[in-house]
């Protein structure tokens, strides 16, 4: 099976602004961004999608959310920030290696999509 795009980012074969990284996640700015802030928070295990995830991915899911909180924080955003992650086609899913975009600097609507 092909890497995605990601695999390929976090194995440094194509070039991304990188914003943090650590043993488990890089967090990377959207080349199409749809906020003034649009940071993507990847793990570097591949989890297909949330419904992909197994028990044991737990810490790593959990993992990403701090690591979101922590990079929010390091950015000063504190009018607020939204954290989406797409699960399938039908919610505009465009790769399948999971990841959690944050967005911030702009009113977001309620409902969302």
């Amino acid at each position: 099976m092909a890497k995605t795009i990601f695999q390929r980012i976090i194995d440094r074969e194509i070039p991304a602004r990188i914003e943090h990284e650590d043993e488990r996640c890089i967090v990377i700015h959207d080349i199409q961004p749809q906020a003034p802030v649009h940071l993507l928070i990847v793990p570097k295990k591949l989890v297909a999608r949330v419904d992909g995830a197994e028990p044991g991915d737990a810490a790593l899911l959990g993992h990403l959310l701090l690591t979101a909180a922590t990079v929010a924080k390091k950015l000063k955003l504190t009018g607020g920030y939204r954290l989406v992650i797409n699960n399938g086609p039908d919610a505009s899913e465009s790769v399948p290696h999971l990841h959690v975009h944050l967005l911030a600097q702009r009113q977001m609507g309620w409902p969302p999509g």
